[in-house]
């Protein structure tokens, strides 16, 4: 063998080698559907997001998407998965299906599903009791952009016990439509309650229920057309009318440039946070790119204005300790 055949055959044997020592990277987790939950009064799909190697007694997080969109595009371009892997926490992604709503919205307006034990309260619920019992422990959080902002309220409100807290993205207060008269006076307009009446609504979901109740998040675009931002004001009163507290900020300031107010209880503790996104329309707001504070990915009804609101909520609730 010549001196140039030996030298190449030991740089390919060496390449080799090295190839097979090098430990082989443990596949990425994907969202899959999880089946046989429940009864599923609701007739829902679940979904859930697990990374690979997560410890049990890890958080989870309940992200509802809104209307047209489905569950594993949204949980990607929110962000949810992305920080899942990030900080480690599993991800349960419900999904509405075409003979529910044909535009894919969760009905969170429709009296059967959401009340305690019913519809597709109670599907969410069998979602959580499932996912707590066989991934993680806990705690559970629970979000969603417009319509499903609308059901976490739901789920906020009807099973209060089972949240820590709750993420609202263009959503609406529970008991909305009720209070309007219907979801589009809801959506367009608001609904006209004081906020004890706001918070009546609340405690009138779960009966005899004395806390400790979800603490709320919200983020709103000033420019929503479709639902408006007195919504998100609605919001603002019935959630701290239900913590026991007024609803003068005690804190206000900016965020990434956008106003950011901040409701605190007797303790000093933020029952309550808003985030009014300036100029956004109607949307889950994304700040795409690597960076510590980054997350999500743009898209229809998934906007880019360099706030990342999974980040924000994820980081209030201690989800990156």
């Amino acid at each position: 063998m010549t001196q140039t055949r030996a030298a190449t055959l030991l740089t390919v044997l060496t390449a080799l080698l090295a190839v097979l020592l090098t430990p082989t990277p443990a596949s990425a987790a994907s969202v899959q559907e999880v089946t046989g939950f429940g009864t599923n009064p609701g007739a829902l799909r679940m979904f859930r997001y697990v990374p690979d190697g997560l410890p049990a007694g890890r958080p989870v997080v309940v992200a509802l998407h809104g209307c047209t969109q489905n569950a594993s595009a949204y949980g990607t371009g929110s962000g949810w998965t992305q920080l899942a892997d990030r900080w480690g926490f599993s991800v349960v992604l419900p999904q509405q299906q075409s003979a529910n709503n044909a535009s894919l919205c969760f009905n969170w307006f429709q009296s059967g599903d959401m009340a305690r034990g019913q519809g597709e309260a109670a599907s969410v619920a069998q979602m959580v009791e499932r996912q707590v019992g066989e991934v993680s422990g806990g705690p559970v959080y629970v979000t969603g952009l417009s319509a499903g902002g609308g059901l976490a309220a739901v789920m906020m409100a009807a099973y209060p016990e089972k949240f820590t807290a709750g993420g609202i993205v263009a959503g609406l207060p529970y008991g909305c439509a009720q209070a309007a008269g219907s979801p589009y006076v809801c959506m367009y307009v608001g609904a006209t309650q004081t906020p004890d009446q706001w918070g009546d609504r609340v405690r009138a979901a779960r009966p005899g229920y004395a806390g400790p109740w979800p603490t709320l998040v919200a983020f709103q675009g000033t420019a929503d057309y479709t639902v408006k931002p007195v919504n998100m004001t609605d919001l603002v009163e019935q959630w701290t009318d239900v913590h026991g507290t007024d609803q003068t900020a005690d804190v206000s300031d900016t965020v990434a440039g956008y106003p950011h107010k901040a409701y605190r209880d007797g303790s000093g503790a933020a029952v309550v946070e808003t985030y009014s996104i300036t100029g956004m329309g109607h949307g889950q707001p994304v700040d795409p790119g690597s960076g510590s504070e980054q997350c999500g990915t743009a898209g229809a009804y998934i906007l880019d204005v360099n706030l990342c609101a999974a980040y924000r909520m994820g980081a209030v609730w201690g989800l990156n300790g």
